[in-house]
Order: structure tokens, then sequence, then C-alpha cells
């Protein structure tokens, strides 16, 4: 995971690589698609978005499973991602 100098989360990159989980599994990647109505072109225009990003991350709290996988994936605990997202919109 990356983190900055105060060894705390980076949101953006936190974000980034609950992005690269998302996309992962193609049901899940189709359903981020579906839910929040970006399409690939949005979405790939808009990666370094935090608005977008914002996004990806509300998807993954609004399915606990989804949030809970993710964070064990990257190393995180799942209040980690949800901090991010507010940090993200700040």
């Amino acid at each position: 995971m990356i983190r900055n100098e105060t060894n705390a989360v980076d949101p953006m990159a936190l974000a980034l690589n609950a992005l690269v989980w998302v996309l992962g599994d193609i049901a899940r990647a189709d359903r981020l698609l579906a839910l929040t109505g970006l399409d690939a072109d949005m979405l790939r225009a808009g990666v370094g978005n935090p608005t977008v990003l914002d996004g990806v991350l509300g998807f993954l709290e609004s399915h606990e499973p989804d949030l809970i996988a993710c964070a064990n994936e990257l190393g995180v605990t799942p209040q980690e991602l949800v901090m991010a997202r507010r940090r993200l919109t700040e």
C-alpha cells in the first residue's frame, strides 16, 4: 500500500488500487458500471478524477462483502477505504 511520509494511506493511490481490484472481476466491473452510470470511456478518462474515484469507493462502501474483500486484498482496513473516500472529496 502506498503511504505518505506520515504513514497515512494516500487516498488517491488507495482509490486507484481499489479500482484495479474492482476491474479484476468482470461481473464486479459490470456492476460498477451499471450502478454508477459510468461507461468504460468515462472511467478511463476519469481515472485521475477524485469524483470518479469517490464513485468507485462509494460502490465498494455500498456492498460490505466487496468492501471487506477489497480491503483484505489491498492490506488495509475497510475503515481506511471509507476514510479515503471522505478525504478525496475534502
